[in-house]
């Protein structure tokens, strides 16, 4: 049995990535593993000027996070290291001591931040791609993709950017994890430089929530789950919901919480339930005739989705990111154009329209997620993956870009 450790750099806000670290640790430890986590929280930088700073300085090379690494190898003895985010306070230090220690490393990449410091390829309700092949990106410096802020964007530059020239990426590392294929393309033409086998594709998953029964009754609604913020579509959905008279139940909170209970107080159509736990969002899921996700930045692979396929739910998305490829159209559910609200009414009223159809596409979406997104075959995944790294690294097996075979959007 493979010994894992797992690292994990946790923002000061929770967040999926947190999630998908917890969910991959309980799977490996499940399959009998030993498994050792090592993590840093950005709550240990304080708060204020001193602690931007500090997280300037510690995001090129934090000694103490070095030494936190080789004194766990020294105890743990693993055969491998999955890191899940490493920003600011394990930094790149991490990977030298790994690699001084002879351990190989997997390293999942649940955003764009190597090459885009706002990490989304989206600024000013577009998606941007010019800093993918730049050292450092000038044009997401004066625009501040990163909190606003020129200078802290800077000092996220700097620090990738330093990595680069220092062939950090390329030499620390040796698989990057992403999630979709449109994902795998844009790290490998970017300023990153990476090896094709270095970088494969690996979906996220979700328990299984039991199959949808048969005979159960949905409402005739749409479903937004999620964070309530301009990039994630909001105002294009208000919008169709609102023109269309769209029968929608909203679940989240975030910045646009007030333009979201404006619109439910105007529109009849409209209710806003707030936000959910996941036994909340399991039920709303279960009830509602199709989750929409009109997200207009490059998503990943959000869980939201995978839920949705689990329950038998088919899914309206934006042709964008991780969504656009998971869904496909008229199988598990339906696709329109980002930022486009007539285009989003059209395909939910045909959903809402046809109550079969709706059934059929989630059938669809159920399958969809035993084929892709169950434990079992994630946890396939990982083992072939991590296994190609440690035999590469010990020179006795070529290495693997894509440990199993799969169909995807």
């Amino acid at each position: 049995m493979l010994r894992i450790l797992l690292l994990h750099n946790y923002y000061q806000q929770p967040g999926g990535e947190d999630a998908v670290f917890r969910a991959e640790r309980d799977l490996l430890r499940a399959h009998g593993h030993p498994v050792e986590t090592l993590e840093f929280h950005n709550q240990e930088l304080g708060t204020g000027i001193w602690a931007k700073l500090k997280a300037g300085l510690f995001g090129f090379y934090n000694p103490a996070s070095a030494r936190r690494l080789r004194q766990a190898i020294e105890d743990f003895q693993p055969d491998i290291l999955h890191i899940h985010n490493l920003f600011p306070v394990a930094s790149p230090a991490v990977l030298w001591a790994a690699r001084q220690a002879g351990v190989p490393v997997v390293m999942t990449l649940h955003n764009y931040r190597l090459i885009c410091p706002g990490a989304l390829l989206y600024a000013d309700g577009q998606v941007y791609e010019k800093s993918v092949h730049q050292l450092f990106p000038w044009d997401a410096v004066r625009r501040g993709l990163y909190r606003n802020s020129r200078l802290q964007t800077a000092a996220v530059a700097a620090q990738t950017g330093l990595h680069k020239l220092l062939g950090t990426w390329q030499t620390g590392v040796a698989r990057y994890l992403v999630l979709t294929e449109f994902a795998r393309r844009r790290i490998l033409d970017s300023s990153l430089r990476l090896r094709a086998e270095q970088v494969a594709y690996k979906p996220n998953f979700i328990a299984d929530p039991g199959a949808p029964q048969p005979d159960s009754q949905r409402a005739g609604h749409l479903l937004f789950v999620g964070r309530l913020s301009p990039e994630k579509g909001l105002q294009t959905l208000l919008t169709a919901a609102a023109t269309h008279a769209l029968p929608l139940v909203v679940v989240g909170d975030g910045p646009l919480r007030a333009a979201v209970e404006a619109c439910a107080s105007t529109t009849p159509s409209v209710r806003y339930q707030g936000p959910a736990d996941g036994t909340g969002v399991a039920a709303a899921m279960r009830h509602c005739r199709a989750l929409v996700m009109p997200s207009e930045c490059v998503e990943g692979m959000p869980m939201v989705v995978l839920e949705a396929f689990a329950s038998g739910t088919p899914v309206l998305a934006s042709r964008r990111g991780g969504p656009g490829e998971m869904v496909k159209p008229g199988v598990n559910g339906l696709l329109f154009e980002p930022g486009d609200p007539e285009g989003l009414a059209q395909a939910a009223q045909a959903l809402l329209a046809d109550e079969a159809l709706a059934a059929r596409l989630g059938t669809a979406g159920r399958a969809s997620y035993e084929t892709l997104y169950t434990p079992a075959v994630n946890y396939a995944w990982l083992l072939a993956l991590y296994q190609a790294a440690v035999a590469e690294a010990r020179d006795k097996l070529p290495a693997v870009a894509k440990p199993m075979q799969y169909e995807h959007a």
